[in-house]
């Protein structure tokens, strides 16, 4: 199966009450890139909230949590009858600045921020990254209304960790509800992009549509992730809901602030995972790495000379392609599916970095190094 999509899963973006995305198609995925400045866990802006060196009880973790949580009104006068759709957001800093999601504000044609004592205050977009769903507004408020939340480490996330989601599902305010990490690294798969969000938070906290935009928190109260999608194909929450890490937010977010965009590096490939049967049909020793399928023309991966597929192979009815490059490992860390490639771009890469590919080319390994440049924008 070609590397894409949550193979056939309804991905639903939760700013709207029982609002739904189609399941999205399966396209060639393209290397997903972000980058920006590294997290400083616990530090939000210019506030330093002290060091909490012990899990703190749920219900402390909502009493400091709580005045930092925000509810998103979107109006979209375009709309038939013009639609208010609730969505979650959570205080940045002292500034005014509220992290929300890319799709809660989009089209928006009028933001307003209420906070828990119930006053409401316009706000407008100051930057927003579709490729990661990250979005910054700003409020003009008075500065002891702002109480911003803590970022944590998303890195140090392990499965089974307990956390927390606050937000606003179907309008009620301040809802709290909590679960645990149910699996980390996910390809959340974006329809208005066409590329995917790499290493994702996947949760069983309950989320629901109104939820978009709110913190996932740690048990030491600092904001992990911020909720963004259920998979569900009823648009209300199943037990697997998604958000992106704080270790992305602390990149893409000041670059928002500062210029209003982030620039994600862009490598120009796109291909499938080595499974059993590929990896038989190559006469590979293990079932792991990448196969380079199509090179987009002046991209970085065709300056660099890597080769995509030129022949295919049937197989049991099946067509597979064969032939290209077969990536190994991109800065000395081995490849097992696509998944790895993107979350070190993510992670660690800029417009401008090298990165270092080991490939396997007719049975032979060599290295192939490939300068990223700015991700063009879609057509």
């Amino acid at each position: 199966m070609i590397v894409g999509g949550l193979f056939g899963a309804t991905v639903v973006l939760l700013v709207f009450s029982f609002a739904m995305i189609p399941p999205p198609s399966i396209p060639l995925p393209e290397l997903i890139v972000t980058n920006g400045h590294e997290p400083s866990p616990s530090i939000v802006g210019e506030v330093t909230p002290l060091p909490v060196k012990k899990d703190l009880l749920l219900t402390e973790i909502f009493e400091r949590s709580e005045e930092g949580v925000v509810r998103v009104n979107v109006v979209k006068e375009q709309e038939i009858l013009g639609i208010n759709g609730i969505g979650s957001g959570f205080v940045f800093d002292t500034n005014g600045h509220i992290i929300t999601n890319a799709h809660v504000v989009e089209n928006a044609d009028e933001i307003n921020v209420t906070f828990l004592d119930g006053r409401s205050y316009k706000a407008k977009i100051i930057g927003v990254d579709p490729f990661t769903d990250l979005a910054v507004i700003k409020v003009e408020v008075i500065p002891s209304l702002l109480q911003p939340l803590p970022l944590g480490d998303s890195s140090n996330l392990k499965v089974g960790m307990e956390v927390v989601a606050i937000g606003n599902p179907f309008g009620l305010s301040g809802s709290m509800t909590s679960g645990i990490v149910s699996q980390l690294g996910r390809l959340l798969p974006s329809q208005d992009t066409g590329f995917s969000i790499p290493d994702v938070i996947q949760t069983d906290a309950a989320i629901n549509p109104g939820n978009s935009g709110g913190p996932l928190l740690n048990l030491k109260a600092e904001v992990i992730g911020i909720n963004t999608a259920i998979q569900s194909a009823t648009g209300e929450f199943t037990g697997v809901g998604f958000a992106i890490p704080s270790k992305t937010i602390s990149k893409i977010v000041p670059d928002l602030i500062d210029k209003g965009e982030h620039r994600h590096p862009w490598v120009g490939i796109s291909g499938r995972d080595i499974d059993p049967n590929l990896a038989e049909i190559l006469n590979l020793p293990d079932a792991r790495g990448f196969l380079v399928i199509t090179i987009i023309e002046g991209s970085p991966a065709d300056i660099a000379g890597l080769r995509g597929t030129s022949e295919t192979k049937q197989v049991d009815g099946k067509e597979y392609a064969v032939g290209g490059d077969i990536i190994l490992s991109v800065d000395g860390i081995t490849v097992r599916k696509i998944d790895d490639i993107l979350i070190h771009l993510q992670r660690e890469k800029r417009v401008g970095d090298e990165m270092l590919l080991e490939i396997l080319r007719d049975g032979e390994k060599t290295n192939i190094v490939v300068k990223l440049v700015e991700r063009p924008e879609l057509s």
